[in-house]
């Protein structure tokens, strides 16, 4: 015995050395089946691979593992638990009498290691055998059938537990729950968890996450509040389902206590994920002061902290603060992933910051980023935002493997623009390479001809996407198609559709039947379609701000003060005019009426500069986009006090002659800003590229890519 003592404690040295030499240093006598079974136990509940595979050739040499089958089913088993299925695969065949130990260690391990179909064909050759499914072995056979979302496979082996006897058993019946939350059948699920005689944490976990997995989030706080009912303290998991469901329902104050819980228990709950889920339901809720004092709080920030918090500030329209974090992120030095380069380029085009995207353009390429389908789409979507159509054009063209997203990132891009043409070529150019539109493409289509006035071709579109492509017009179809009749002044033919709609009209689509009417000044079917708005949508303070100025332009003051009373007494505001210019790669705002940046003083000269040479050109302010009554001069000084006129005034004392001038406004341009950019396009012999709310125009040589068509 103390021969084979001394040989265990020389492998056991062997084993933490980083190279051995069983030549040179031969272990005589051999270790016994016994004692290496024993430390292949120790490694397999250790996963420690490396060890293993030393152990391995040991027991090759030592002649240890020649027809033993106690050590061969070890063996199988830790290169199983170690993930290595070829290794553990190869020792499995090799093995004659198969035990149910053996048979349950490689199902579980195909099924924890992206094999599941191995892991269910495993299963069925188990009986083959002639070896029966325990309770070691359905858990990870319904994680198969879960992970697969086989559901009538699935329902088979629930009847096998069932015939089985074991079906009350916890292990097996919160393999159960986990299953049928997967196929998204939390019905049945329940059921089950209220049958159980025997619960435990990890069974409130499942149907917390089963019911946030399936957004059926107020189910999820239910449970998690009888659970606490039942005396069981949650644990990190449970804590983190819960606060994905606080996240998507903004329920801040739930949210803070479950904060005050985890601080107070910070001793007892270990979880490296609970701060970064706290930093996002602060950042849904629109916390996002008490998200920044957590993360300047984190020592040791992972990419998850900082995706969080730069996509906090995304989300909630602070691009500015967004992309200075991202720099920040990369200074520390901090790992980008594709999360990151996706949110900054969304903060990108929030402020026409297009050098800058273009900057994170050359970063992901030098990543390896180029060839992510969804970077590529978001790429797609920022130049297109950012008014470089011919940069999405590109990177579309060198998308290997287009999807259906990308197509209609494109297609959307070419609407915005007001290029229906394009937008209707490149819609056929996604059905002839063998794709069939979907409703986000064919809403994409559908907006594009809306924009450009394509009422014919939209209108067919429209008619054909049932009987071409089987895809039922929804809200979002509808709106675009009324938006496309009353932009083109068909605002009866609009109304009529809403009226005969085979879903029920949304307040998007009666605010789009209300933009026509102030377009076309329909001022009894604005009032229709306003009241619905209102009734659909009190908040939203832009279809009281619509209806207002609907009644401003007939000059009904009296309507006027009372639609305003209306938007006092809710409370509401609206958002004062704002424009964003990049220059140099740095973005500037102006407000309406702005004095607050540093160049004020020369902006507010230029501004009077093109003012005379405009004038001098024939120009004659349109008042008709003020809308108080007040004195035309007032009203004259006013239109050359709005953020755009500001924002080109600065770009043109900044940049070179012959630049190319990029602004983003948050409203609509208005019909004077509209013919003052322009004139001055023609007089300053410059290009200038707008977004507003609503799409693009590119001013070049006194004329608008538009056509006065907005």
């Amino acid at each position: 015995m103390n021969g084979g003592n001394s040989n265990l404690k020389l492998l056991k040295k062997s084993l933490c050395t980083t190279t051995v030499h069983f030549k040179e240093q031969p272990l005589s006598p051999p270790l016994t089946s016994l004692q290496c079974g024993k430390i292949l136990q120790s490694l397999t509940n250790t996963k420690s691979f490396p060890k293993g595979q030393k152990l391995h050739a040991l027991m090759v040499t030592s002649g240890n593992l020649l027809n033993n089958t106690y050590l061969s089913t070890k063996l199988a088993a830790f290169y199983a638990n170690c993930g290595r299925m070829a290794q553990a695969q190869v020792i499995f065949d090799g093995i004659l009498l198969k035990n149910s130990f053996l048979w349950n260690f490689m199902i579980r391990g195909y099924a924890c290691n992206e094999c599941s179909l191995k892991a269910l064909v495993l299963y069925r050759e188990m009986f083959s055998f002639g070896k029966k499914a325990d309770n070691f072995t359905y858990p990870f056979v319904l994680k198969a059938c879960g992970d697969l979302l086989l559901v009538e496979t699935g329902r088979r082996v629930h009847s096998e537990v069932v015939v089985s006897g074991l079906e009350s058993d916890i292990y097996v019946a919160n393999a159960l729950l986990a299953m049928y939350s997967k196929f998204g059948d939390m019905g049945l699920a329940r059921m089950l968890f209220d049958r159980m005689l025997e619960r435990d944490l990890i069974s409130w976990n499942t149907m917390i996450s089963g019911y946030v997995k399936n957004n059926n989030l107020r189910k999820a706080l239910e449970v998690f509040e009888e659970m606490g009912k039942a005396g069981l303290k949650a644990d990190g998991t449970t804590l983190l389902g819960i606060l994905s469901a606080c996240a998507e329902l903004l329920a801040l104050k739930l949210g803070k206590e479950i904060h005050a819980y985890v601080v107070r228990k910070s001793g007892e709950i270990r979880n490296e994920f609970l701060t970064n889920s706290l930093i996002q339901m602060y950042c849904n809720c629109k916390s996002l002061a008490y998200s920044r004092r957590l993360f300047d709080g984190v020592k040791l920030k992972d990419t998850v902290s900082w995706n969080s918090m730069i996509r906090g500030y995304e989300q909630n329209g602070d691009a500015f603060e967004s992309l200075r974090l991202f720099c920040r992120m990369v200074m520390e030095g901090a790992e980008v992933d594709e999360v990151t380069i996706i949110t900054i380029l969304g903060a990108c085009d929030q402020i026409n910051a297009l050098q800058f995207g273009m900057s994170v353009h050359s970063c992901l390429v030098k990543k390896g980023f180029g060839a992510n389908i969804i970077v590529g789409t978001a790429l797609i979507d920022m130049y297109s935002k950012c008014g470089s159509l011919s940069c999405s054009r590109r990177v579309f063209d060198e998308i290997p493997r287009k999807n259906l997203v990308a197509w209609s990132a494109m297609i959307s891009g070419y609407g915005a623009h007001g290029r229906g043409e394009e937008a209707i070529s490149c819609y056929h150019e996604l059905v002839a390479n063998n794709f069939t539109p979907d409703e986000g493409v064919l809403t994409s289509v559908l907006s594009a001809c809306s924009h450009a006035g394509l009422v014919n071709e939209g209108k067919h579109i429209f008619n054909r996407m049932t009987i071409e492509y089987n895809v039922k017009p929804g809200l979002a179809h509808y709106s675009c198609l009324v938006d496309l009749l009353g932009r083109a002044g068909h605002v009866d033919e609009a109304y009529e559709l809403i009226k005969t709609m085979e879903v029920k009209p949304s307040s998007d689509i009666w605010a789009a039947l209300l933009s026509a009417c102030r377009l076309h000044k329909n001022v009894k079917l604005a009032e229709v379609s306003a009241q619905k708005v209102f009734e659909m949508h009190p908040k939203g303070v832009g279809s009281y701000i619509c209806l207002s100025n609907i009644y401003a332009s007939e000059k009904r003051w009296d309507d006027v003060e009372r639609v305003r009373a209306m938007v006092r007494s809710k409370g509401l505001k609206k958002p004062p005019g704002c424009s964003f210019v990049e220059v140099d790669k740095k973005v500037h705002r102006f407000l309406v009426g702005d004095k607050s940046h540093p160049q004020t003083h020369d902006v507010y000269a230029k501004l009077k500069e093109l003012n005379l040479r405009l004038t001098e050109a024939g120009y004659k302010p349109d008042t008709t986009s003020v809308f108080y009554d007040v004195e035309e001069e007032v009203k004259e000084k006013k239109l050359w006090d709005h953020s755009e006129r500001l924002a080109i005034a600065f770009a043109l004392i900044n940049t070179g002659p012959g630049t190319t001038i990029r602004i983003t406004k948050n409203l609509r341009v208005c019909n004077d800003c509209h013919t003052v950019t322009k004139m001055i396009s023609e007089l300053m012999n410059r290009e200038i590229i707008m977004r507003d709310i609503h799409r693009f125009h590119h001013f070049r040589h006194g004329f608008c890519s538009c056509g006065d068509y907005w």
